[in-house]
């Protein structure tokens, strides 16, 4: 049954009523059919968005705010904008403003630090990001580390503006469904089948646009390969160590502002410089964690996982002191100080023992056994490879008209809000194309129809 989504009715007049209702308003199944079944006809096009997060709300608003009369729905299984909610401990890292050199910034980027490097961040970085936000009622802060967050610190601030932002500009949003099935029709348009997984029944929509934006869901992998696209496997990213020492067991909640960690694995590494990194590093009660480790998860996510998540950990705990001064240091406090604890005196502490911790400080290895979760980001290495999709446009090689955006595609970022920055600069770009192509398409219309009337 083809679906009709132009009747007015479901545009909401203003703000407050959008806000409002925001969570109720979604498109029904009921609501479509009944619309379809008046026998309306309207010939501007659609937009189907397939997921409901960052890159998918963002680029179906760019692209209804470029194009009005361009039709756009937003098909979503879950909650719209679930993991912006829950992301930064319920505060959301927005982007990150201490990055506004593309080419810095694309080095934040274990998948696809060589491919971002032109004119993905350029088109729309960080600071258009803030600047988008700001100017629609989300006031930010950049806190010391960079990290960008909403001056309320709640994440709602940024879900209730993208909700309302799209209620505003006419986007439709249908929460729990989800896009079966797609396909080329022989005019160039995409079939799109919607409906419940578990249900009997479903509907199927023409689309001129398809947006894939669906992030690690395995749902828009296998979309993606139905129009030939490939898949890089996809591996966790983001997460910290497990690390059975009984030496860190006492220290568990211990935090390091700077220490320097090397990760060694058993399995060969072609490209070993980002597996060193430098930054703070929190003890826990299962292992090692903060930033530096995140760092090193990131970038070792494929080494680790061929590796079983097992390999050796290297920690320079003092990484602005040499191992000289750090003797010095220990020798200086052996004469200063009357004992190190309550059993041993620094007096006694030979010339070997202060070598021994100097040693232990500089490099001090611990055995990685396992991964860990890092519950503030969910980040998966993997999905459509960047060859296969054009940046400047975000559309995809191998089919006109068929877009992607955010995790979807083989890009992930560290920690410290890269991958929400990838989310809205991939779904700016998308819309972006997405929106002229049906204002030109929807120009050419109207000169073929007045020529028609001549």
């Amino acid at each position: 049954m083809s679906l009709n989504l132009a009747n007015p009715v479901w545009v909401p007049v203003k703000a407050l009523l959008c806000r409002t209702i925001r969570r109720r308003r979604i498109f029904t199944a009921t609501a479509i059919t009944s619309l379809a079944d008046k026998g309306e006809k309207d010939e501007s096009e659609l937009l189907v968005v397939v997921g409901g997060g960052a890159a998918g709300v963002y680029g179906a608003i760019r692209a209804k705010t470029l194009s009005p009369d361009l039709r756009v729905l937003v098909i979503e299984k879950g909650s719209f904008l679930s993991k912006v909610k829950i992301s930064g401990g319920g505060r959301c890292n927005v982007t990150n403003g201490h990055c506004n050199d593309t080419i810095n910034l694309a080095g934040h980027y274990p998948r696809g630090h060589k491919e971002l490097k032109g004119s993905f961040f350029y088109t729309h970085g960080p600071a258009d990001t803030m600047s988008w936000f700001s100017e629609h009622g989300v006031p930010l802060k950049t806190e010391d580390d960079g990290r960008v967050f909403p001056v309320s610190d709640n994440s709602l601030s940024v879900v209730d503006c993208l909700l309302n932002e799209a209620n505003i500009r006419g986007v439709r949003l249908e929460r729990g469904k989800s896009v079966l099935a797609a396909s080329i029709k022989p005019d160039g348009k995409f079939l799109v089948k919607v409906g419940k997984q578990s249900a009997d029944t479903s509907e199927s929509i023409e689309a001129t646009y398809l947006l894939i934006a669906t992030g690690s869901s395995q749902k828009g992998h296998s979309l993606a390969t139905k129009f030939g696209h490939s898949i890089v496997d996809p591996v966790p990213s983001l997460f910290t160590f497990k690390i059975n020492d009984p030496l860190l067991t006492e220290l568990a909640g211990i935090s390091f502002s700077k220490v320097q960690a090397k990760l060694k694995l058993d399995n060969p590494c072609p490209d070993l410089s980002n597996l060193v990194q430098i930054g703070p590093m929190l003890v826990t009660h299962w292992g090692l964690s903060g930033p530096v480790i995140l760092r090193l998860s990131a970038w070792g996510a494929r080494y680790l996982f061929s590796s079983k998540y097992k390999g050796h950990l290297i920690v320079d705990f003092i990484p602005d002191i040499n191992i000289e001064t750090a003797k010095s240091v220990l020798k200086e406090h052996k004469l200063q100080f009357s004992g190190s604890s309550k059993d041993t005196l620094w007096a006694s502490l030979s010339n070997n023992s202060l070598s021994s911790i100097s040693d232990l400080l500089k490099h001090c290895t611990f055995q990685v056994t396992g991964k860990g979760q890092y519950k503030d980001e969910f980040v998966t290495a993997g999905g459509v490879p960047l060859s296969e999709v054009s940046l400047k446009t975000m559309e995809s090689k191998l089919v006109p008209n068929l877009f992607f955006a955010g995790e979807v595609l083989n890009v992930d970022g560290v920690t410290g809000g890269f991958n929400f920055q990838n989310a809205w600069s991939g779904g700016y770009i998308a819309g972006t194309n997405i929106g002229e192509l049906a204002s030109s398409s929807r120009i050419s219309s109207k000169e073929r129809k007045v020529t028609i009337g001549l």
